[in-house]
């Protein structure tokens, strides 16, 4: 094969494995801007549909680690074959969700399985990017695979107002089938480009699986129910802490293990364990602000889904200026100025858009809008890149996995605990509109409490709900914002005291102890070694 045909064939391939990881990003965020529409639509409460958008994260997390390891034992485009007609099926049966009282139980299931559909395809379809593009061609590969990955996240919401505006027919519907041509092209590419199927037989680390898969789900699950039950009720801090327990207990049973789900070892390394860190926290405001923006758009200020989605564009248009700057300023610099600034540029930004957020005046709040996107764009890519080159002696692949499951669990838990602030203060915000008009204080509770729960009432009209109850969800929305805003300075403060300045000087450096690498592997091995890839 000449070395013409030979790059049309690897770009070929990664434009395949492009295209089936690209249904898991849109996945991410899409649902956001339908999520008014959806919940009145199928009489969800606002719990119901949090979770609709959780779960997908939370199976992600979960069975991240175990998609990695089954893909290199069975092999790789075989398992992103697999991966990509589950996220297509359980994404075609999202969209066909009944209405009646099994809506939410049938919808959070679906996107349950889309997550762990995602979980199978995603790190085998990195595993095949590695094998396909030699060492001097694959940085500028994984670059351009997690770059549109990246821009498919943040422009998911977009996608999904248009989406539902152009199919009356199908409305909300639309932004679940919209998988399937994607699918079918994907497919259609693998088929054509027939990517390397890499299998590695290895023993399954089924004891690390029992425990990560409720320690995750656990953990997440009593913030997300807080709101609902009550702190006061001891099952949300038996779930909390059992599930705390449970990772804990992963992680030392880990240690131990040959054959691991995920190589904690990798851990020893410092600046790796300080930017997952830094990572972890600040996807507790990234991808929640999605939907957080894309609500308050629709309920508190009125707007259609296509008007919604432009306060998205309004923070991806800063993410993504920023995020170019920030990888310049990576490898002149290294990675601790860009991700400090970074984060006080957000936290600044966050703060900033809470203030005016009361004043439902959109052109009042777009320049802080762009300066909270812009400062998680000069951070993100640099936290992770940074994370990753710094483990390189252990495998890029261990470092991915590793990234991705933190990454996603992170944002499972920022939309549990935000989710859980935005009806806790809504709530209260409404009880007190309520007793001011002169409505007793349990019957203000009461109607409160549904209001919570069905924002708008659930008449389907978005346009009905009345001018208090819009200014009380601003409210609650400012409060969220605010908490995105302590969030991305404690992000700030981790890695202000935790990174060190300076361009990582080589991988020897980067390694952390000597010896702490795994024996017996070279250089390409590792990039897709047995794991959490």
């Amino acid at each position: 094969m000449s070395s013409s045909s030979g790059g049309q064939s690897r770009s070929l391939i990664l434009t395949a494995m492009i295209f089936a990881v690209a249904m898991t990003f849109i996945d991410q965020t899409i649902v956001s801007i339908a999520a008014p529409t959806i919940q009145h639509a199928l009489g969800l409460s606002s719990s119901g549909i949090q979770w609709a958008i959780n779960a997908y994260l939370l199976t992600l997390a979960a069975l991240f680690a175990f998609g990695g390891r089954l893909a290199d034992i069975a092999g790789h485009r075989r398992m992103v074959v697999l991966g990509v007609i589950i996220f297509a099926g359980a994404s075609a049966l999202c969209g066909a969700t009944p209405s009646g009282g099994a809506a939410e139980a049938w919808l959070v299931a679906f996107r349950a399985v889309q997550g762990a559909g995602g979980a199978i395809m995603f790190p085998a379809a990195i595993a095949i990017v590695v094998v396909t593009f030699d060492l001097r061609s694959r940085g500028r590969a994984l670059a351009l695979f997690f770059g549109l990955a990246g821009a498919l996240t943040a422009i998911g919401p977009i996608v999904g107002g248009y989406l539902i505006q152009w199919s009356a027919q199908w409305g909300w519907r639309a932004i679940f089938w919209i998988n399937i041509p994607v699918a079918l092209i994907a497919l259609a590419l693998i088929a054509i480009s027939k990517p390397p199927n890499e299998a590695r037989p290895a023993p399954m680390d089924y004891r690390g699986l029992a425990l990560i898969v409720p320690g995750v789900g656990l953990s997440v699950f009593g913030f997300q129910q807080s709101a609902l039950w009550g702190w006061s009720n001891p099952a949300i801090w038996v779930s909390i802490a059992v599930g705390v327990v449970l990772l804990v207990v992963f992680f030392r049973v880990e240690a131990r293990t040959e054959s691991p789900l995920i190589n904690v070892r990798i851990f020893s390394n410092r600046t790796f364990t300080v930017e997952n860190i830094v990572l972890g926290v600040a996807m507790m405001a990234f991808i929640p602000v999605f939907f957080f923006a894309a609500i308050y758009g629709q309920i508190a200020l009125a707007e259609k889904a296509t008007t919604a989605s432009l306060l998205i564009l309004y923070f991806f248009l800063g993410f993504v200026v920023c995020a170019q700057i920030g990888g310049r300023l990576l490898d002149r610099i290294g990675a601790k100025r860009p991700v400090v600034l970074g984060c006080a540029l957000a936290a600044v930004g966050f703060g900033l858009w809470a203030g005016k957020a009361t004043d439902l005046n959109v052109g009042a709040q777009v320049i802080y809008i762009v300066m909270a996107g812009a400062g998680m764009g000069l951070m993100l890519g640099q936290a992770n890149t940074d994370a990753i080159n710094r483990a390189s002696r252990y495998s890029y692949g261990e470092a991915t996995g590793i990234t991705q499951t933190v990454r996603n669990y992170g944002a499972s838990l920022g939309f549990a605990i935000l989710g859980t602030l935005l009806i806790t203060r809504f709530r209260s915000a409404v009880t007190s509109s309520l007793t001011a008009k002169g409505l007793p204080g349990p019957a203000a509770k009461t109607q409160a409490d549904k209001i919570a729960q069905l924002q708008g009432g659930g008449n389907g009209n978005i346009a009905d709900i009345p001018q208090f109850i819009r200014a009380d969800f601003a409210s609650a929305i400012r409060d969220v914002l605010f908490g995105m805003c302590v969030i991305m300075a404690v992000a700030g403060l981790v890695a202000l005291r935790g990174l060190r300045p300076g361009v990582q000087q080589g991988t020897d450096e980067a390694a952390g102890p000597a010896g702490a690498g795994l024996p017996g592997e070279g250089p390409d091995a590792d990039l897709y070694r047995s794991g959490s890839l």
